[in-house]
């Protein structure tokens, strides 16, 4: 009598598991009841589709043409804060994407550090911006940044690393490094970065489950952002940024998930591996940290420009994670990237 029960329970007990590890399908932009598509895309040579959007001066007319990458949870519609004057007064184009699962951009189920590269030189290409641009990675689009400077540094005039993302496992680090960095970060965020890392297939659990504490930023929890992201955020509220509701329309694991997943994975090279791309000063490798960011610990990234002189270090006083959208800061990194 007990053996019926006791395998009923276990069957009921795998099959909730099952449900529970495997995240739904993605609902595609443009499929039958996915939602649709809103912004001008383009098509990948592998078939999937990349939305992008361009501000500034036209391309025709522009003098510097710098491709923006956004970070976690964010979308091509990014606030750009840098003042007009700037933006005519040096002629920047700006040309902006969805990465692939976030906003209207198709999922890549194949996405890796590398693919993200290969992203950033079709899109170029395809709406023909020339041969060679500038990249600025905020945040979590930092590592796509990385990726160009390995795999695509002959189509770079420059970069700019902005609040960058940090690895805590890799190669190159001191391991009291990497503890000193991570124990900085919320207790909730150190474990949701160890599943993303060392168990990846669990992580779609973590972030949906409701039993533990999870990744801070998706549960509301402000005490990751120190005063002056404050400042910015009560700006955003009076104000709220275009295309918030389309950031995740197509489902959390293709945009969110896999975000972390890949970014928190094994990489295909170790920043220690990248070479000098401007050996004749022809252009410049930034990186820009906030003091007071809680989100990036500033101690990885002071060691890896310290270990790479070639990068540029700009530690900002007074400044927090979202430093890119103060208009001062904003144009203190476009300078620099453009005209040092």
């Amino acid at each position: 009598m007990f053996a019926p029960i006791a395998v009923a329970l276990v069957v009921g007990l795998l099959g909730w598991a099952y449900r529970s590890l495997k995240p739904p399908p993605p609902n595609i932009c443009g499929s039958p009841g996915g939602p649709p598509v809103t912004s001008p895309r383009i098509k990948l040579s592998d078939g999937r589709h990349l939305a992008y959007k361009e501000t500034g001066v036209p391309k025709e007319e522009a003098k510097y043409k710098i491709i923006v990458i956004h970070g976690f949870d964010s979308s091509k519609d990014l606030s750009l804060t840098a003042p007009q004057e700037l933006i005519e007064e040096l002629k920047i184009y700006f040309l902006t994407f969805d990465r692939a699962g976030y906003g209207d951009s198709d999922p890549n189920p194949l996405r890796s550090v590398k693919s993200e590269a290969y992203d950033v030189q079709e899109l170029a290409d395809k709406l023909q911006i020339g041969s060679k641009f500038y990249v600025i990675g905020i945040s979590m689009g930092a590592y796509p940044v990385y990726s160009c400077l390995k795999y695509i540094p002959d189509r770079l005039l420059g970069a700019s690393l902005v609040v960058p993302f940090v690895h805590y496992w890799w190669p190159c680090l001191p391991a009291n490094l990497s503890r000193v960095a991570i124990r900085k970060l919320l207790v909730q965020d150190q474990w949701a970065f160890r599943v993303a890392h060392y168990t990846p297939w669990l992580f779609y659990w973590w972030l949906t489950q409701k039993v533990f504490p999870s990744l801070s930023i998706m549960t509301g929890n402000m005490a990751i952002f120190c005063n002056p992201d404050m400042e910015i955020i009560k700006k955003w509220l009076e104000a709220p940024p275009d295309g918030q509701d389309k950031i995740r329309q197509q489902g959390i694991f293709e945009s969110l998930c896999r975000d972390i997943m890949v970014s928190y994975g094994k990489w295909e090279f170790d920043p220690m591996d990248l070479k000098n791309p401007f050996p004749d000063n022809e252009g410049s490798v930034h990186i820009w940290q906030g003091y007071e960011d809680r989100i990036i610990p500033l101690e990885i990234n002071r060691y890896l420009s310290d270990k790479l002189p070639w990068i540029q270090y700009h530690e900002v006083p007074n400044a927090g994670h979202l430093l890119f959208f103060d208009g001062k800061n904003c144009e203190a990194i476009l300078r620099a990237l453009l005209l040092s």
